[in-house]
């Protein structure tokens, strides 16, 4: 009993999926669109008129559907179709299948039917014969049906053949695609006729075939195309538009497709745990939808309204100050038509004047005219240069509101900035770690930044992955100090402000150095030929001008002559541990060596003039030949990387980790192109130098090496060139973050 009202409850509760999208009713006759999605037959009809569509809306069964259509009213040879005869399948397939129905004969260009989809919200082809060309869901109309009688949709189904009023319908018949009472059952189908053998069912108003047929040839399909995913009969399955294609039984394909829906099913079924909590959550979201939607409401109903309020503030002022000007200036033309009036005959000046005029007592006149005299000349001077005390316009209130109505139209919600792009040819890794990044041009701004980076050459561990986090950094630069040697670590970088955090930028990769880095200036104190060798005033670069000694030399090369080797050393000598450092090579130098050696031996050798033109000198041995030949297994003690005019020489004396040499023993002398950064690791207790190129770590040479005594930096120059150093992170004035600080990220 539980698990027939189980299986009730769930009949009732998935009416949603068998709703059409068009008509919001149940599926009738539903159709299968390219898409997967289905719609009723009629609602597609319906579309496709819409649309312009005319003559593309036949059943695609090929059967009539109106309930009109009686038995006696039908033939016998619509209901079935017999297969066609060897002869004449031969013949279809030797004339290329000729025409089908829903295309000329001829046709170049044939009609595309395109159907809006209403579930996908997508058009999808229906190729030439539109709706004629899509299966029925069979399997869709059946779950119907019995959703149908699970729920009781729609009351009793009554007979179709009944005279007024109908009875109840107690079978129905497929074949005669009608529903019948017991009476009328009988005398359509009497004894002795091919009706009579119709088998009855259950009454349904909704007729399907027997089985499902190809739209195509109304053949019964028998085999399913993974190429096309479509369904396809005999007919099909040879046809040229099918060639090449994987086609398998239809019971394969039934197979294989159970078994992939009862697998998710059975996963479904067996974490509804999850999916529950999955809904508490969604619905926990909604909530705080809900309350973060009416909060950002009020909060832009506020800031509209301090708008308002600064604006009507504004305005009051404005208006304040027109009526302030307005009461001034109709008080001063008040002032001048009163001025006027009084220049009128009989009123006023004038009138006094006359008076005055009347007075024969020559003293008295005098003492009165003059002050009326002076009164008289301004009137007759204003009355001769009559100008308005004030202007009656008020061009100077006009406002420019252009640029705050743009601001104001241009009023948007604040965007979280766009990914930040890092910008690797200011970013690397040294003594600490620099990261430059800008956003791009069109991006919000940031209001800080968060910084995120991990090893990668570590194990990894179980569960998410672990990033270590600095928040709040300002600018667009900052240092990652203390990081690991010879490790590989990968960055990211987004942006923040006040609508949150935007998204983070491309992973950058950067690969630390393999040993501590070893700080040293060069030291212009020894060796050096002050006439020759520039040493720059922080240390850290040096620059050999040959001068006119090596322009002689040059003419006197077929003879013989002594070049002097010009050598600059680091101020700071190695005795124990590994260290390493990078330095920078001008392209154009014309023969330049960067390499270590022991202090003691640099002096001795370097401190007179070789002759850099005879065979036997070879400063990368660290002695002449005479030497090598007495003490054969004797470490050299310095060791030298060859550069000139933006190559590197590998000689064949030296041990290359960098696939230069042969299985059988070293290879013969090459060059490889010069990097833009050198970088020198030196492993005192090994006894062993190795050149990388610093901008990839890849290993170009190494080399044995003395280290019985303390161990320095050198560089030799010959004719023309440039060395600088490689500057440390750490001296750069921008905001340093501590790696072992950062806290931790899943």
């Amino acid at each position: 009993v539980g698990g027939k009202g189980n299986g009730l409850t769930s009949m009732k509760n998935m009416e949603k999926e068998l709703l059409c999208p068009v008509c919001q009713e149940m599926y009738k006759q539903p159709l299968v669109l390219p898409c997967t999605h289905n719609v009723c037959q009629a609602c597609a009809r319906e579309v496709l008129g819409q649309q312009g569509y005319v003559g593309h809306g036949g059943d695609p069964s090929s059967e009539p559907t109106s309930p009109a259509s009686t038995p006696s009213t039908r033939s016998p040879r619509l209901s079935r179709r017999t297969l066609p005869k060897p002869d004449r399948l031969d013949r279809l397939l030797k004339s290329g299948f000729g025409t089908y129905p829903g295309r000329k004969r001829g046709a170049l260009h044939p009609q595309v039917i395109m159907f809006p989809c209403p579930a996908c919200q997508g058009d999808v082809e229906l190729g030439e014969r539109g709706l004629a060309g899509l299966f029925r869901n069979l399997t869709l109309e059946r779950v119907v049906e019995r959703y149908r009688q699970s729920v009781s949709v729609g009351g009793a189904i009554l007979c179709q053949l009944c005279k007024p009023p109908p009875l109840e319908a107690t079978k129905g018949c497929t074949e005669c695609r009608a529903t019948f009472c017991n009476e009328c059952f009988k005398l359509f189908h009497p004894w002795g006729t091919q009706k009579a053998q119709h088998e009855p069912t259950l009454p349904t108003l909704s007729f399907r075939p027997k089985g499902l047929m190809c739209p195509d040839h109304k053949e019964e399909v028998t085999h399913y195309c993974k190429t096309c995913q479509r369904l396809v009969c005999q007919l099909c399955r040879v046809r040229r538009t099918h060639s090449g294609h994987k086609i398998t039984p239809v019971l394969s394909a039934y197979q294989a497709l159970k078994d992939k829906l009862t697998k998710s099913l059975t996963y479904i079924l067996g974490n509804q745990d999850t999916v529950q909590t999955q809904i508490c959550e969604l619905e926990e979201t909604v909530r705080h939808t809900e309350v973060s939607g009416q909060q950002a409401k009020e909060e832009v109903s506020q800031l509209v309204r301090g708008l308002g309020a600064v604006l009507e503030e504004k305005r009051a002022s404005l208006l304040q100050a027109i009526e302030e000007c307005q009461q001034e200036r109709l008080a001063r033309l008040s002032a001048q038509i009163q001025e006027h009036r009084s220049l009128l005959d009989g009123s006023g000046l004038v009138g006094y004047a006359q008076e005055v005029l009347k007075e024969t007592d020559q003293p008295c006149f005098v003492q009165a005219a003059k002050q009326l005299h002076n009164r008289i000349t301004r009137a007759t001077e204003a009355l001769q240069m009559f100008r308005p005390a004030a202007s009656s316009s008020f061009r100077h209130c006009q406002l420019d509101v252009g640029r705050e109505m743009k601001l104001l139209t241009e009023l948007n919600f604040l965007r979280v900035p766009e990914a930040p792009v890092i910008d690797t040819q200011r970013t690397f890794a040294y003594d600490q770690i620099f990261l430059c990044w800008r956003l791009p041009p069109h991006s919000p701004p940031a209001w800080h930044y968060t910084i995120e980076f991990r090893r990668t050459d570590v194990p990894a561990q179980p569960g998410p992955t672990r990033w270590q986090r600095r928040e709040e950094v300002r600018g667009t630069s900052a240092l990652l100090e203390n990081p690991d040697t010879g490790s590989v670590y990968v960055l990211r970088v987004r942006g923040c402000n006040k609508a949150g955090y935007g998204e983070y930028s491309e992973d950058v990769h950067l690969h630390t150095p393999p040993a501590p880095v070893l700080h040293f200036f060069l030291d212009g104190r020894w060796g050096t030929s002050r006439e020759r060798l520039a040493i720059s005033k922080d240390q850290r670069a040096v620059r050999s001008v040959p001068g006119l000694p090596l322009l002689l030399a040059a003419e006197r090369l077929l003879t013989g002559c002594h070049l002097s080797v010009d050598v600059v050393l680091g101020d700071v000598a190695v005795t124990q541990g590994r260290s390493y450092w990078a330095c920078a090579v001008d392209p154009a130098s014309y023969l330049v060596k960067v390499g270590v050696g022991l202090e003691s031996k640099l002096q001795e050798s370097f401190q007179g003039a070789p002759d850099v033109i005879s065979p036997r000198y070879d400063p990368d041995s660290g002695h002449d030949s005479g030497a090598e030949d007495a003490t054969v297994e004797a470490l050299p003690p310095f060791a030298f990387l060859t550069i000139g005019m933006g190559k590197i020489l590998l000689g064949s004396g030296a041990n290359s980790n960098a696939g230069l040499t042969g299985r059988d023993g070293p290879a013969a002398s090459c060059t490889v192109p010069l990097p833009p950064r050198l970088g020198i690791c030196l492993d005192y207790e090994r006894g062993r130098v190795s050149f990388l190129d610093a901008v990839s770590f890849r290993g170009l040479l190494e080399c044995p090496l003395d280290c019985s005594g303390p161990v320095c930096p050198a560089f030799c120059f010959i004719g023309g060139g440039a060395v600088q150093l490689q500057e440390p992170v750490g001296t750069k004035p921008e905001r340093k973050v501590t790696i072992g600080g950062f806290a931790k990220l899943d």
